[in-house]
């Protein structure tokens, strides 16, 4: 089925090297990924794996040593830092473990930030923002700041703001990760339905493998190498989760 969707991103040969005085470490080597419109594509891997080195390098958090990273069509490194920040701004969206909400914000302003940082008219911003968080379930909390509101609700703002600007494809670092079973499965429940409707891609990295059973694709980081493992603890999840 994903041959028949475009593709939002394509990563092309990446690698990544850090070097220290004579010493070179290598996270990634020669990394090929095509994401698809609308696809649920999880990376899982042991911590140092790779795999959130390869999520920054995706969002021009991080710059790769080699490699080419296009989304639609256009080649993120090719792009002078401006062009990349309004790309980072318009056309993608970030979700972290740990959610980098502004404290002293409202849930509301919190999803609405993107947007006003975009420029964006304020009064149409948070009509957007508040059916957002409606979405989520949230939109009896629009006024409480985040230490006011539970790990897997604050979560839930996160993922509002990442799709604030209707961005093609949101990038998910570990979303589940300081989250109870519930709540984790409210977020890929949320997940799964946003992709659907809006055709926004997602890419989560993650140890949950529970998660990633659950998403149209799973690939495995090792080593800096991507691959695709057929008896791996994501069918071992899988298998458990459907029987």
């Amino acid at each position: 089925m994903n041959n028949e969707r475009p593709v939002i991103l394509q990563v092309s040969n990446v690698s990544k090297q850090f070097h220290d005085g004579e010493n070179t470490t290598t996270v990634l080597t020669n990394v090929d990924l095509n994401v698809f419109k609308g696809e649920q594509l999880a990376i899982v891997g042991s911590s140092g794996s790779g795999k959130s080195t390869l999520l920054h390098i995706m969002g021009t958090l991080d710059i790769p040593t080699s490699g080419e990273v296009l989304l639609d069509g256009e080649n993120l490194y090719q792009l002078n830092a401006s062009r990349q920040a309004e790309i980072r701004n318009q056309d993608l969206g970030f979700i972290y473990q740990f959610h980098h909400l502004l404290p002293e914000f409202s849930a509301l302003e919190n999803v609405a930030m993107p947007a006003f940082i975009q420029g964006r008219d304020k009064k149409q911003t948070l009509k957007e923002a508040t059916e957002l968080l409606e979405r989520v379930g949230l939109g009896h909390r629009l006024q409480h700041i985040p230490a006011q509101l539970s790990g897997g609700e604050r979560q839930r703002v996160a993922i509002a703001r990442a799709l604030i600007n209707k961005p093609k494809l949101v990038l998910a670092d570990e979303p589940t990760g300081n989250l109870d079973a519930s709540s984790g499965d409210s977020v890929y429940l949320l997940i799964r339905e946003l992709a659907q409707q809006l055709g926004t891609a997602f890419v989560v990295v993650t140890h949950d493998y529970k998660l990633a059973a659950k998403m149209d694709r799973q690939l495995t980081m090792k080593d800096g190498v991507l691959q695709t493992l057929h008896d791996s603890p994501i069918h071992e999840a899988n298998t458990m989760e459907n029987s």
